[in-house]
């Protein structure tokens, strides 16, 4: 299964320079790499990046990742995918530009069933 994360250019840039990061902010506050899934990944866009422009949209295969991807209950009482770990440059499958349109994040067509 594919899930997704979002990352600042900053963000991006730093885990394409040195091949690992610890996430965003946000991720080391909470002492895990938040994830989410193609369904999840529209609403975590639109709640934590609203208006932000330059985003990069990851995609990780949850097998690849072993057991340090926990599945844990959070917004709206859906589970999320949290990676326990550094997150890795080389166990990202894929990655685009997310562009904001008109004030919403424009995500590939296809999105989730490419996740599947």
């Amino acid at each position: 299964m594919m899930i997704f994360k979002i990352l600042r250019a900053d963000e991006w840039a730093l885990l394409r320079s040195s091949g690992e990061t610890e996430g965003a902010p946000i991720d080391v506050a909470d002492g895990y790499v938040h994830f989410s899934t193609a369904t999840q990944a529209p609403e975590t866009a639109a709640k934590h990046f609203a208006s932000e422009d330059g985003l990069m949209l990851l995609a990780l295969d949850t097998d690849r990742l072993g057991p340090a991807l926990k599945w844990e209950c959070s917004r709206g009482d859906q589970l999320f995918p949290h990676l326990y770990a550094t997150l890795k440059l080389e166990d990202v499958i894929w990655a685009q530009p997310l562009p904001l349109v008109d004030g919403v994040h424009f995500f590939p067509a296809g999105l989730e069933e490419a996740a599947q």
